[in-house]
């Protein structure tokens, strides 16, 4: 049984002016008792993959959390949570209600009848994208400005309503696409293996498909091919990396996966939009000012 836990540490936080608060927290292995909140929240899991285990509105789930897998606790709902290891990074959001009832409103549905739906490591990739950009801007130090954080707020809370209330439009589920169990240890064994050289075909058996199957069914799952998400995805890693001391360009390149430093660099250049020394810079200076 985990003892009780250590207090989280919070690497990010930020609050628009409709009270949608923003949070980048690493939780320690333990026990975590959380009460229920007048907010509505929303955690997107970020990096490794986490062994979690949680308790809430009367219901036990238990799971590896991976990288882009999202809760969402009604408000009011207390939770208990169980880290089984030291990975748990999230980047948590609160949702005042008073937000999703007026885009609701705004919408023509029933807010007498909201609720918001308990949800345990679904994707949505739609949702997800919003949260990355958010978790972009925070690391850079808020550059584009209060008011794009506000719009991505407003986002956010405009998906929930869509499609994760109970006055969301039931939206057909497209099985032509990985299945979540599937896609989840599809995302699990890149996650474990992304500083190795990997191959469509070794990723195409996990998921138990045809290489030339996969990345279809990985296109319609995630929105971009394989290849695209495992640069993103090693561009991420480096990007951590990046601000730990003691590492050399060549060594963060290799543990992040890339072939050698100017493999990094192109990529990083192109995804982020500058190359890795500048983004070190970047972060160091947000740290720095906060």
């Amino acid at each position: 049984m985990p003892q009780e836990s250590r207090l989280p540490k919070v690497l990010e936080h930020a609050r628009t002016t409709e009270g949608v608060a923003f949070e980048l927290r690493k939780d320690p292995m333990g026990v975590l008792e959380m009460p229920g909140l007048k907010n509505v929240l929303i955690g997107i899991h970020v990096g490794a993959p986490a062994k979690l285990a949680c308790r809430r509105d009367g219901r036990r789930y238990s799971g590896t959390a991976v990288h882009g897998d999202i809760d969402i606790i009604p408000a009011d709902t207390p939770s208990r949570w169980e880290m089984q290891d030291e990975n748990d990074t999230t980047l948590l959001l609160s949702l005042p209600q008073t937000l999703l009832r007026t885009v609701a409103n705004e919408s023509a549905l029933d807010t007498a009848r909201m609720e918001i739906r308990n949800q345990f490591q679904i994707r949505d990739t739609e949702l997800e994208a919003l949260c990355w950009a958010m978790k972009r801007e925070m690391e850079s130090g808020y550059q584009s400005g209060r008011y794009f954080l506000d719009g991505l707020a407003l986002a956010v809370a405009s998906r929930v309503v869509a499609r994760h209330s109970s006055v969301a439009k039931l939206m057909e589920e497209r099985s032509e696409g990985l299945g979540g169990r599937r896609l989840k240890q599809v995302l699990s064994f890149i996650e474990d293996q992304l500083a190795e050289e990997l191959s469509l075909e070794q990723i195409a058996a996990v998921a138990g498909v045809s290489a030339s199957h996969l990345n279809t069914l990985f296109r319609i799952s995630m929105g971009v091919p394989v290849h695209q998400y495992l640069i993103r995805r090693r561009v991420e890693r480096a990007k951590t990396l990046l601000m730990q001391d003691g590492l050399s360009m060549a060594e963060i390149a290799l543990a992040a996966g890339f072939a050698h430093q100017s493999h990094m660099a192109r990529h990083m250049r192109r995804v982020l939009g500058v190359p890795p020394r500048a983004m070190k810079r970047l972060l160091a200076e947000a740290s720095a000012s906060r």
